[in-house]
């Protein structure tokens, strides 16, 4: 006998038999990859003396393959089933996680084996966060993407909830490799969840014949002053203001004096913020405008500033959910914007350019980051990271409150050829 599952509002995304499986596996996923990133970053303060460059020189190569992959990422999102490249993308980063745990648990990790396997952990997400972004779209349908990207943002902050303070305990008890043992089983359960979803229930979109080129992809994105304003404001915020791993980390350890259950913690109210802001995103589909966004990118940033002031432990972390909170709810609605603005036929370019401008400025402003907490410490470095974010915000308003409405002739079929005229020329 068959159940049909009735839900609407908030959750009505549930209703697909698909989106439930990859959802729940993906809470999985993301406990796992949470404690992984909490596990790696001790790791690294524990091979280096607490030392803030190192510890930004890993996040930077990490995040680094998103210059060189992302685009193409997007452009495989356009071109080829989804699902197989997730497969194989998922396989790769659970071996990594593997590699690093065996060699962490047996006292065998140095840190060149760190930077090697963030590297190629690096690659692997820069090809499989924008296949996974738009493969959202053929689980659920146009409809009911902006609630699907919603809770999927809810979901990653989930894990983002329980895995910090999960790698905390494990840290504290068998040291860091228990962390990347556990997320390398949670690979296992995404990839089975893969294999076991429907295809005959997808929303499946025509293929392009050809691959289609990214500067496609790029041309559509500046004719869309909606679209490419959000991608310039989330560049700023998320190279400076969107470190609060590494804020919390360096003052955990620099500030407070404190061990990993602790910067375990942190991770956790954190999460409690950011899964409140994700959930509460759902509510506002309504509301979403690139203005919008502008407004909520300036209240995280002086939620920020105002981090870098706070004096005690405890002051400090009752005051991150605030700045989860603010994060998501800038986030959550970029990303549901860029989506559901874009045609999608080019879709997948679209957002292997926005995964760009999010994580490519990581590469530079993590171990500038590091470096600056060295020089003049880790307060004023968040102050700063802070006020970048609140005057680039600012700006960006400034300069194109009265320019963001959609052109008239914005279809693919109008930007493509308009390309394709500037080739010949």
């Amino acid at each position: 006998m068959r159940f049909k599952v009735k839900v609407d509002g908030n959750w009505r995304s549930f209703r697909h038999r698909n989106f439930r499986i990859f959802f729940w596996a993906s809470v999985l996923a993301n406990i796992g990859n949470w404690a992984q990133r909490i596990a790696q970053d001790w790791l690294v303060l524990e091979l280096t003396n607490n030392n803030g460059t190192y510890l930004g020189l890993v996040t930077a190569v990490q995040f680094a393959p998103v210059l060189f992959f992302s685009l193409y990422g997007g452009k495989i999102a356009d071109r080829f089933n989804k699902r197989k490249v997730l497969v194989l993308t998922n396989i790769v980063g659970g071996a990594t996680s593997l590699t690093l745990g065996l060699l962490a648990i047996t006292n065998n990790a140095k840190l060149w084996h760190v930077f090697v396997l963030a590297g190629v952990l690096g690659i692997s997400t820069a090809i499989e966060a924008p296949v996974r972004q738009v493969f959202i779209t053929e689980v659920v349908g146009p409809i009911d993407l902006p609630n699907a990207v919603a809770l999927s943002s809810a979901n990653f902050n989930a894990g983002r909830l329980i895995g910090p303070a999960i790698s905390g305990i494990l840290i504290a008890l068998f040291g860091t490799g228990a962390s990347f043992l556990l997320n390398a089983t949670s690979y296992v359960f995404i990839v089975a969840a893969l294999y076991k979803l429907n295809e005959n229930a997808f929303f499946h979109q025509e293929k392009e014949k050809t691959m289609g080129s990214i500067r496609q992809g790029i041309a559509y994105a500046r004719a869309r002053p909606d679209i490419y304003v959000v991608m310039l404001l989330i560049f700023f915020i998320a190279t400076f203001g969107l470190n609060l791993q590494i804020f919390n980390a360096l003052i955990a350890t620099k500030e407070f004096g404190l061990g990993p259950a602790s910067f375990g913690i942190m991770g956790t109210f954190l999460a409690v913020g950011s899964l409140s802001g994700a959930l509460g995103a759902a509510r506002l589909e309504k509301f979403r405008s690139t203005k919008f966004i502008i407004k909520a990118g300036i209240s995280f940033s002086i939620s920020v500033m105002i981090l870098s002031t706070l004096p005690t432990f405890t002051i400090y972390l009752f005051w991150l959910p605030v700045c989860g909170f603010a994060a998501l709810t800038t986030l959550v609605s970029a990303n549901s914007i860029v989506q559901t603005s874009s045609d999608p036929a080019i879709r997948g370019r679209v957002m292997g350019l926005y995964l760009l401008v999010f994580m490519g400025g990581t590469p530079f402003g993590a171990p500038l980051i590091g470096l600056t907490s060295e020089l003049i410490g880790i307060r004023p470095t968040i102050a700063i990271c802070g006020l970048i974010s609140l005057l680039a915000s600012l700006i960006v308003w400034w300069i194109y409150k009265n320019r963001l409405s959609v052109p008239a002739d914005i279809s693919v079929a109008a930007v493509l050829k308009r390309v394709d005229r500037n080739q010949d020329q």
